[in-house]
Order: structure tokens, then sequence, then C-alpha cells
């Protein structure tokens, strides 16, 4: 059996065929890109219908290279957060808002929760504009809205017989009870929703099918069973074979997070929760608890394209020249805070500029920054366990720079730190999850393929202002 791994990322949209342990197999990838319409108001939104042929893109490079005749699965990681509008006919009623925009706000005069507490325990997340609880809200304030979906639902919506929203993506939107794993009262309440407007929740080992005509055009997928979709954070953590609370996965894509994964199936009772840690759900038998970050990948992309950064091999010589206590101090935010955080678009800010001060050296502040970032979160998530615990880095972004992976290893000491070079965590790990093979992640996709242990080279980068 292969298996058809589809990632749905902010940045791009990604198709390659897996054998039946998870393992990519040689030429079978296609990718799109695609791009997020930012603007200094804070928006950050994906057109649904542009997005959807990226999809249909994948798949139909897949097909005519012969990629598709032995798939029996199709397996999706998706991006958290991400809403569509839509009206009563289910068609999108604006743009998709994505983890990056900014604007939402609660309405004026409104309370929140009752028990912020208690809220936060039972959803895993707060009210913030990152949620549904206050998007909905705004949304629905600028367009009549008649139900709400996230980009994968809409666009699975357009593909399959059936799309409801997998547990994992509905503990993104933060209105999940995650222990009943049913939508919560308040959360619904404060969102303005009734059950009939939001998804249907998709049942434990759910599968679809392609419908008809899509079958027709792709029939190597016609008899093909489509699992639930995995939020991309989680599926990251199992792909890099951090599936238990010894092992906790950093991961540097676009943006960045800290995460480990416990096993708590349905019913009982999660661990205790952190105030400043998210906590959502991996499947019905495990949740992924951690921090996140606007910044990531996205720094260097804006660094390299403002600053006229050198390339290639002279840029990482240039780098190994700057040392890590200076002369930048960077504080990364230039996309604003994910939650708990409240800052805006724009909170980025440079200390210690001068005449002499190179491009590179404002590169290196600003990568050292989100080290002690997830360094001080780290910490954070070490209290969930009561133990210190070994990191796993992945991602494009520290894989394609040296320098910033002996960074990380320098913020993360005196914790062991390898790296996993591998760069489609997320679609492997969601095929995992969809195997129900999350246990064996460790074997099949963990630190038996980690290539890399990550030297501390550097002392501890300079600390980011508060």
């Amino acid at each position: 059996m292969n298996i058809l791994a589809l990632d749905l990322g902010t940045s791009s949209v990604r198709g390659l065929v897996l054998d039946a342990d998870a393992d990519p197999l040689p030429g079978a990838l296609a990718r799109r890109k695609v791009r997020v319409h930012v603007t200094d108001d804070g928006a950050g939104t994906l057109d649904s219908a542009g997005y959807l042929a990226c999809l249909a893109g994948c798949l139909d490079e897949l097909a005519e290279g012969g990629h598709l005749r032995d798939v029996e699965l199709v397996t999706v990681s998706a991006q958290w957060h991400s809403v569509v509008p839509l009206d009563a006919a289910g068609a999108p009623l604006g743009p998709v808002l994505t983890w990056l925009d900014t604007r939402p706000g609660p309405p004026a005069g409104a309370a929140g929760p009752a028990d912020p507490a208690a809220f936060h325990r039972r959803t895993g997340t707060w009210w913030h504009r990152c949620y549904w609880s206050v998007r909905l809200p705004w949304l629905r304030e600028r367009v009549p809205a008649a139900r709400f979906v996230g980009l994968v639902e809409y666009a699975l919506g357009e593909l399959l017989d059936s799309a409801p929203m997998s547990v994992s993506m509905a503990s993104g939107t933060g209105l999940l009870d995650l222990r009943t794993m049913d939508w919560d009262a308040e959360a619904c309440e404060l969102a303005g929703v009734r059950r009939g407007e939001l998804p249907e929740l998709a049942p434990m080992d759910w599968r679809g099918r392609l419908r008809p005509e899509h079958a027709r055009r792709w029939p190597q997928l016609a008899r093909a069973r489509w699992a639930a979709p995995v939020g991309d954070g989680a599926a990251s953590n199992v792909g890099s074979g951090c599936v238990d609370p010894r092992r906790v996965a950093v991961t540097v894509g676009t943006s960045a997070a800290v995460r480990l994964v416990q096993r708590v199936p349905a019913g009982a009772e999660p661990p205790p929760l952190p105030d400043r840690l998210w906590r959502y759900r991996v499947d019905h038998e495990h949740v992924v608890t951690g921090a996140a970050y606007s910044s990531g990948g996205n720094l260097f992309a804006w660094a390299n394209r403002e600053l006229r950064l050198p390339q290639g091999a002279r840029l990482q010589a240039a780098l190994a020249r700057v040392p890590p206590d200076g002369p930048v101090v960077a504080n990364p935010r230039l996309g604003g805070d994910r939650p708990p955080g409240l800052a805006p678009a724009g909170a980025g800010e440079l200390h210690g500029l001068g005449f002499s001060t190179s491009a590179v050296e404002i590169l290196a502040g600003l990568m050292s920054g989100l080290c002690r970032m997830v360094a001080d979160d780290l910490t954070v998530l070490e209290s969930v366990v009561d133990a210190p615990v070994e990191v796993v880095l992945g991602g494009g972004a520290v894989t394609a720079s040296g320098w910033w992976r002996s960074a990380f290893a320098a913020a993360l000491a005196p914790r062991p730190v390898r790296h996993r070079s591998e760069s489609e965590i997320g679609a492997t790990g969601a095929a995992l999850v969809a195997l129900g093979r999350v246990a064996e992640a460790e074997r099949l996709a963990g630190a038996g393929r980690t290539a890399e242990v990550v030297s501390p080279a550097l002392p501890p980068p300079a600390g980011t202002p508060s």
C-alpha cells in the first residue's frame, strides 16, 4: 500500500507519496507556492479558489508522473486556525483568514469567559484574536456568513463526498472541549454561533472518498480512503518522532513552535496546563502542548528581501564570524504575537545598530532572538512533565542554516539537541497518525533517522527585549 500525504501549509501546498511505513518514495513530490496577502493593518489572507487550484495542480502532477497508481490512503497535514466564511450555498464570502491575521478583536463591550482559567483548561486556548471565539464575531460584522469552516474543510469539501472537521483541526479553533471532544458551549456562545453553523465533527477512524467527478479526473484515487486531517504542529511532532514527554520538537518553518505530545484518551482529564501554553488535539488519543511564534523562516525571507544579504556559502561564512552576544539584540516579533500575547504586527525591534552594523549581524540578531524566546517557553513546557527533555530540531529554516542550529543548541543547553533534516515531517507525521502508529513514530520517524547531534559551538544568544 502507498499513501498520498498532503501538506496544506501557509506558504505552499505539497503532495508526496509514501510507502506503508511512511517513508517518502523517490521523485514522488509535487509542490505549489501560495501567496499570503499581508498588509500593514495586520491582514494575513489567502485566496481560497487559488489555493484549491494549487492542490489540484499537485494531484495532476503526481498523476501524470504515474505516482498515484498504488495509493490506497490519503492523509493531510493542515494549517491550524484558518477560517473561511461561507454563504448558504457553501460559497466563500471572502478570503481565508490565516493565523497571520492580527486584525480581529473582541466585540465592543464583550466580557469574555466567565472563568478564564477554566476556559483555558477546557479548550487549551484563550479568548484571543487567533481563535474563532473572537474571529467569528469580527467576520460577522463584515460579511453575512451562514456558516464557517477552516481552509482544509473548504478544500476537501470541494473534493470529497463529505469533509467533517477532525478533532485535531477543531481544537485549533479554540471552540473544542479537549476532554469531551465536542463543541464547548461557552466558547460557542462567545463566538456567536450555533452547532449547525460549525462543521460536523469527524468520528474516530472517519474515512472519505472522492466525488465521482473528481474520481474521473484522478482515477488512481477513485478507491482511495481519505483520513481526517491533522493540525500541522501536531503532525510535525509525530513526524519528528517526538511522541512522548521525554522528547520535545522545536520546528522552524515559516513560523516556529516548541511542542510535546502526551497520551490523553477521550474522556480523560488532561494534565495541568501552564498559563502561557496552549494545548490542542493530535487525535482522539493524544494531545500536544506548547508555544508558537509568528517568526521563523519568514525572518530570513524578510532579511533576504530587504537587506541584500550575501547568498549561499558566503552567507554561512559571514554568519560564522558574528559573535552570538552582539552587536544586534533583536525582538523578532515582526508579525506580532501568537496567543496568548497581544502585540500587533510590526512589534519587532532592533537594538545596537551603528554605522558599522552589517546586514548579516541584523539577521543573526533576529535568529538569536527567536532562540531565546523558544528557550524561555521550553523551561515552562518542562514543568508540564517535571523533567528535563531532549530536543529535536526540524523544519526547512533550521535545516538550511548550520549557524541557527548551533545557536539553538547553545540557547537550549544543557539539554541534548538533535537535528532531523528530512523536510516533510508534517506530511509523514499525518500519515503515521492516520495509520494509528503514533506510538511507533520514534522508531519509524524519530531518533533513528536524526542524523546530526547539534553542538552548542556558540555561547547562548543575547536575550530578547520584553
